[in-house]
């Protein structure tokens, strides 16, 4: 057993983050996607901080130097603050689900921004696993309309919208982290992402008048409680299993094990939420993801 904790560790960083995207959408339903935010990255900035006092001797992120800092706070206003933000708004529309199948575009997505700014070229299979997953979301979202001779959307459009939105915010956050990061400590580098995070909603907070509805929100314990779930399970455990499970095991690997997610979350929707979960969907979530594993040979 003891060999395969990476794989292990992958597959349970999969399910940490169906824990966190179904506690997500219950918390945005009740108080919310801007309160969500806010809210979440207090909690798991205290998770983590916890963590990299035991681990690092660093309650907080000193050891930085003014680079870092720059490049991963840039890095956390882009995914953080914008990519998760559209994110939770697509998981009040549409769901967790579909925008979860929706977020599997962000390898292929990573990929082409890297090509394009980092100048890391992808490979033939690469750029066809990409094309693959792509479909494998189209085959979802669209559906064909035989009367009107046209392709619509199977689901709310505004909602598919803030799902790639987020998808493109959090694929830019990684190759912006990655500058910035370099060698340093990625639970640190979480951090300081999420005390970018933390700055900006405070400014819009304050700017909008926002403050009162907010500390209102907190009063809402039965999203807190699902939302103190998600951060722990989230920015806190589901990080630290998906680190873990890249330092056991190839980082591709850990990649397309990590993105079974939206297949994890089909039994949900079925059997607790009662949703109908079509074969066109299974296949189309099936396909998508033989696409994030292609691109990872």
């Amino acid at each position: 057993m003891t060999n395969y904790l990476g794989e292990i560790a992958a597959l349970s960083t999969a399910l940490c983050w169906a824990i966190t995207s179904t506690s997500f959408e219950h918390s945005a339903k009740k108080i919310g996607s801007v309160n969500l935010n806010l809210t979440r990255l207090l909690i798991g900035f205290v998770f983590l901080s916890m963590f990299t006092w035991a681990t690092r001797g660093y309650f907080f992120p000193m050891d930085a130097d003014l680079k870092t800092w720059k490049w991963l706070f840039i890095s956390g206003i882009v995914g953080i603050v914008i990519g998760d933000l559209l994110l939770f708004e697509a998981f009040v529309l549409i769901g967790s689900r579909i925008s979860m199948l929706i977020f599997a575009s962000v390898p292929p997505l990573s990929g082409l921004l890297a090509f394009l700014f980092l100048g890391e070229h992808m490979t033939l299979i690469q750029i066809v696993g990409m094309f693959v997953t792509l479909a494998g979301i189209a085959m979802v979202i669209l559906v064909a309309d035989k009367d009107n001779n046209k392709v619509t959307f199977s689901h709310p459009i505004k909602g598919i919208l803030f799902a790639f939105g987020g998808a493109l915010g959090q694929a830019s956050g990684y190759i912006l982290g990655k500058v910035g990061m370099s060698g340093y400590d990625p639970f640190s580098s979480t951090q300081i992402r999420l005390v970018a995070g933390i700055v900006a909603f405070s400014i819009i907070f304050t700017i909008k008048g926002h403050w009162g509805k907010y500390f209102k929100s907190l009063k809402r314990k039965d999203a807190i409680a699902t939302l103190t779930l998600g951060s722990f399970f989230g920015p806190f455990l589901g990080i630290s299993l998906s680190l873990y499970a890249v330092q056991r095991i190839n980082p591709g690997v850990a990649s397309t094990l990590t993105s079974i997610t939206p297949v994890l979350l089909i039994p949900y929707a079925y059997f607790i939420r009662k949703e109908a979960v079509t074969f066109k969907e299974l296949t189309g979530t099936l396909l998508a993801l033989c696409g994030v594993g292609v691109m990872f040979i």
